[in-house]
């Protein structure tokens, strides 16, 4: 088999996977594979990834232009090209639309980190990225941002891309997000989602560290904490994005403030004097 019949064969099988895992319904989602200098496989539009096979998968220059393939190449090309001119290193990209994960863009809400180790590990700090209308060089390049800060991004309102050396790299990372996304809304209908220490998050980015993983929060990790959207809060705006259904990422013991305490003293002290005075 050679290299691009198995590449083509790879990009088949992530596609059984999204789709099997409900992060593409019908013809939804692309996916493609970097083959050289100017030769980019990918997905055809308006075709179940669950269903397709080899010949079905389309060939394209670093412009868009469709070189090879029976059916026509996504529309969404144009994000996945994107990423390879910005990240050499990449060889393959997946867009989906995992539920859970969409559901943070299309709620605008950022997801904290601090809460799970596996996701703040592979993950670190997930931006989202600004909508814009799909197909276009514009919707390409909403992910300039953040694109050399990490390997995955939301899109608002729309789904998923991550990106890494293999495809099925780039696959874990969407389903590791999704699962984690899926945690947050459950604990949240539970009624409390519980941050773990200012300590113990910077203990997961020294982790994430040592185990190779570049990360925009590294250099400064001694005066920061994880737990405050340290990589990409200055982009809340461009997004739309509000912290709404975490409130404060602390925990229950950091939020008692110094004039907590003297608070709950007071009452407390008023309590026993009142008690004190209606005794005979």
């Amino acid at each position: 088999m050679t290299d691009m019949e198995s590449a083509k064969k790879q990009i088949c099988d992530i596609g059984k996977r999204i789709y099997a895992k409900n992060f593409a319904a019908a013809n939804e989602g692309n996916i493609s594979m970097r083959m050289g200098e100017n030769e980019v496989l990918c997905t055809p539009t308006l075709h179940c990834k669950g269903f397709m096979e080899p010949a079905d998968i389309c060939t394209v220059d670093m412009t868009g232009k469709q070189t090879a393939g029976k059916r026509k190449r996504t529309s969404e090309v144009f994000l996945h090209l994107e990423i390879y001119r910005q990240r050499p290193d990449i060889r393959s990209v997946v867009h989906c639309h995992p539920p859970h994960a969409t559901a943070f863009g299309v709620a605008r809400q950022p997801i904290p980190t601090a809460v799970l180790p596996e996701p703040d590990i592979f993950l670190g700090e997930v931006p989202i990225a600004p909508y814009e209308t799909p197909g276009s060089q514009d919707f390409a390049d909403t992910i300039l941002p953040f694109v050399k800060k990490s390997n995955i991004i939301i899109l608002a309102n729309h789904g998923t891309v991550s990106y890494d050396t293999e495809i099925e790299k780039a696959y874990w990372l969407t389903e590791i997000l999704d699962a984690y996304c899926k945690i947050l809304i459950l604990s949240k209908q539970l009624g409390h989602t519980e941050i773990l220490s200012k300590q113990k998050g910077l203990e997961l980015l020294q982790l994430r560290h040592e185990w190779g993983f570049e990360d925009s929060r590294w250099p400064q990790h001694e005066s920061i904490d994880v737990r405050d959207f340290v990589a990409f809060k200055s982009e809340w705006e461009s997004a739309a994005l509000t912290n709404r259904s975490f409130g404060e990422l602390k925990t229950p013991h950091e939020t008692m403030t110094n004039s907590g305490l003297e608070s709950l003293v007071e009452q407390i002290a008023d309590r026993v004097a009142a008690k004190l005075r209606s005794e005979p």
